[in-house]
């Protein structure tokens, strides 16, 4: 049985004729979790469970939903094991996007175009293992089509691997992006021990928060020097609270000292950080990406048994859209708001976020504030539908920057395929009822300026 077609949710004429243009377009994955270090020293996977089950919470959940024991999903089951209860949760996932994007994997990387499932995945399991022995991670980045890899790095990381692979003679460039969430979770047990690593990193002594900004100054210094074009910020909410320096000097110091600060003086740190680092971003024409919206370790027990990024998150409450406005406006007041992506979890928030990032839309740069693709439990078929919809409707879907992967694995690349038929039906249907002409060039830079081009200027790579 053939599953994934060349028609594969392409629902109209149009459709069709669109994805045409959009499939030839290369790839620029501007936010993902893929180890730079397994990129450098050119990873091999043994089988297709380490590759897909190693390490993907997305299929966790789901083999936790279909009753599976715990040791055939992270436990300490044999491989061909694992994999055949993945198959067997596979085969009735009517309606996941995982079974779309699994099968879409299948067919791209390893050549198979038949269904998944407990009768088949010996056959499976085979084939794929087989096509392994000569793919690696650099060769699955290239022939996906990518230009551009940005991973996810700490600012007390040395990017020891990202400088390897800028000296290597590669198809695409991978740079990292500057993720400086720790420093940000002031309220963390952690606080203290991260703030000696950064001293050590920066060799800056940080006993105020002067020396705290002068620390992450010369950090985004190093990180510009390696190719750094990129932040990231990973948010339960969008913080905002009215502040002065010396106020948060002391709360700074009063953490140093392992003092709790309350809700209020958390907000208000929170704040007067995020300012002061888009600032150095606008400054260094770097782009800023908000993530916020998710709430994590929801499982007490899924957490003391296996960590953090295991499958216990979930959307969660993303805080006072006022809060969004006025931080982008304490910032555009200054003219020191950089270029924007903004990302919530909760799919409630997409007609806010349009509406909110217009009121800071300024030329020359197109699209300055952006509406971030639909994101982990929404890069779906409906949830991409929606945040396509609202942006087309309160914003300017031609400048959008289009997709990225969010993924620690090296096949996620499907993904950008799933979401440019997903666009290119949306765009169709537009057509097709008489919403816009057929204008096929005007279409054509349409489709193949968010699948690629936006991108690339937009981040200046």
């Amino acid at each position: 049985m053939k599953f994934i077609t060349d028609n594969y949710l392409l629902n109209t004429k149009t459709a069709k004729e669109l994805y045409a243009y959009a499939s030839k377009m290369p790839i620029i994955d501007y936010h993902c979790h893929l180890s730079p270090q397994e990129i450098y020293e050119d990873k091999q996977f043994k089988n297709i469970t380490e590759l897909w089950l190693g390490g993907d919470h997305y299929k966790w959940r789901l083999m936790r939903s279909a009753g599976i024991d715990e040791e055939y999903i992270t436990g300490k089951a044999n491989d061909i094991d694992k994999f055949k209860a993945w198959a067997k949760t596979l085969s009735l996932a009517i309606g996941s996007p995982l079974y779309e994007w699994s099968h879409l994997e299948l067919k791209n990387y390893f050549g198979y175009d038949g269904v998944l499932n407990e009768k088949t995945y010996r056959e499976v399991y085979k084939l794929a293992n087989e096509k392994l022995k000569d793919l690696s991670a650099r060769k699955l980045i290239k022939n996906s089509n990518v230009k551009v890899v940005c991973t996810t790095d700490d600012p007390i990381d040395d990017l020891k691997y990202h400088k390897l692979l800028s000296k290597e003679k590669l198809a695409f460039k991978v740079y990292p992006a500057f993720r400086p969430d720790k420093v940000i979770n002031i309220e963390k047990d952690t606080r203290r021990e991260y703030i000696s690593k950064l001293e050590e990193v920066s060799k800056v002594s940080i006993k105020t928060y002067d020396d705290l900004l002068k620390a992450l100054k010369k950090r985004l210094t190093y990180f510009t020097k390696v190719g750094c074009k990129v932040a990231d910020h990973g948010l339960s909410y969008i913080p905002y609270k009215e502040f002065n320096k010396e106020e948060i000097d002391g709360l700074f110091k009063k953490a140093l000292k392992g003092i709790s600060l309350n809700e209020n003086e958390i907000d208000k740190y929170k704040t007067s950080l995020l300012y002061e680092l888009n600032k150095e971003y606008s400054k260094r024409d770097w782009v800023s990406q908000l993530h916020y919206g998710v709430k994590r370790d929801n499982s007490s027990y899924l957490f003391n048994k296996k960590g953090v990024d295991v499958g216990g998150d979930s959307i969660g409450y993303s805080g006072n859209i006022d809060n969004l406005a006025n931080f982008l406006d304490l910032l555009d007041s200054e003219n020191k708001l950089p270029k924007t992506i903004i990302y919530s979890l909760n799919p409630n928030d997409n007609t806010a976020i349009d509406t909110v990032m217009a009121c800071f839309q300024k030329g020359p740069t197109v699209s300055k504030i952006q509406h971030g693709s639909a994101w982990w439990f929404n890069d779906n078929y409906d949830g991409m539908k929606d945040q396509l919809k609202s942006l087309a409707t309160q914003g300017y879907l031609a400048g959008f920057v289009g997709m990225l992967t969010d993924s620690r694995s090296f096949v996620s690349y499907a993904r950008h395929e799933y979401f440019r038929r997903v666009l290119c039906d949306f765009l169709g249907e537009l057509v097709e009822k008489g919403r816009y002409p057929k204008d096929n060039e005007r279409l054509k830079k349409i489709v193949e300026d968010i699948s690629y081009n936006n991108t690339k200027k937009y981040f200046n790579f």
